[in-house]
């Protein structure tokens, strides 16, 4: 497997061949199967939220924020769907996840869901670009294998989502079965689909229809028990690129340039030096057109 030529075929914008995404997923699980639930990471780091398929702004990203190995990076998952190219956006993290295993974390977002992928866009992609769904199948095998959650340094806590009524403890999250635990309820669930709630100390029913939401006490508790300075989330979209909770106890970034090609938000990665100091660059939507952009009508508004 020759992964510098992998990366150099996504970077002429072409998408990997069946054959070998099905022989990079196998080596991908190979490696993520190895890391556990709560990847420890070291700063510096830049944290990222989302990319969402849109994958030239996925390349603007590394463009400004620094190409690994140089940099080092943390990615709060939803890689895939409402964009056109989630499947090049996940064959090229998951080459770079490869060939810089320490360089790179990729957690798992609500989106890197069999259930979201077959309705929200990747499922559809895949039969388009591939005439058959092989390459969906491997795709949802990886996502199984995808962490849940990061900690920098020991005192910033990395997760898609949020909190979870069930969860008092990071090393509760240890003990989940990633690879089997359901994608709609539970505390993994919650991991993937909670929001933080600015008007709420405790716990109420999220509108989404899992995970839930959460207020200023929880996180308070939560941040105390387990010796925290921040949550570092994503999930939600932050129109001005992050957006800081409960005193700054609590951080989402919002990783993706006009979201959906028609939201018109900012974007933003969070940089972590040595003393886990907090900075934001932001870095615009690609000015690179996509062979089908214009020609698509914008895809449904969900998050």
């Amino acid at each position: 497997m020759d992964i510098d030529k992998y990366l150099e075929t996504l970077r002429n914008i072409r998408c990997l061949s069946e054959r070998d995404s099905h022989l990079l997923c196998e080596l991908a699980k190979e490696i993520l199967v190895e890391e556990p639930n709560v990847v420890q990471v070291k700063a510096p780091v830049t944290i990222c939220g989302g990319i969402h398929g849109q994958y030239f702004e996925l390349l603007e990203l590394f463009m400004n924020g620094g190409q690994i190995p140089e940099k080092s990076y943390v990615f709060n998952g939803d890689y895939v769907n409402r964009g056109h190219h989630s499947v090049e956006t996940f064959q090229y993290l998951l080459c770079l996840k490869i060939k810089y295993p320490k360089h790179i974390t990729l957690l798992r977002g609500n989106n890197e869901s069999r259930i979201l992928t077959q309705c929200d866009g990747l499922y559809e992609e895949v039969k388009r670009k591939y005439r058959n769904i092989h390459l969906w199948q491997y795709f949802c095998e990886v996502f199984d294998y995808l962490p849940l959650c990061a900690l920098v340094n020991e005192k910033i806590f990395c997760v898609h989502g949020g909190l979870s009524p069930q969860i008092k403890q990071i090393d509760q999250i240890r003990m989940i079965d990633r690879r089997c635990a359901k994608e709609d309820e539970g505390p993994m669930s919650d991991l993937l689909w909670s929001d933080p709630q600015q008007d709420s100390d405790g716990w109420e029913e999220s509108k989404r229809g899992a995970g839930h939401e959460f207020g200023k006490k929880v996180v308070e508790q939560f941040n105390h028990i387990n010796g925290l300075s921040l949550i570092a989330r994503s999930h939600q979209l932050v129109m001005e690129g992050y957006k800081y909770y409960f005193d700054k106890q609590l951080v989402s970034v919002w990783s993706v340039p006009n979201y959906c090609y028609r939201c018109g938000n900012k974007a933003c990665i969070m940089n972590l030096d040595e003393n886990l100091e907090q900075s934001f660059l932001f870095f615009e939507e690609s000015q690179e057109l996509t062979y089908n952009q214009m020609n698509q009508r914008g895809l449904p508004y969900f998050i």
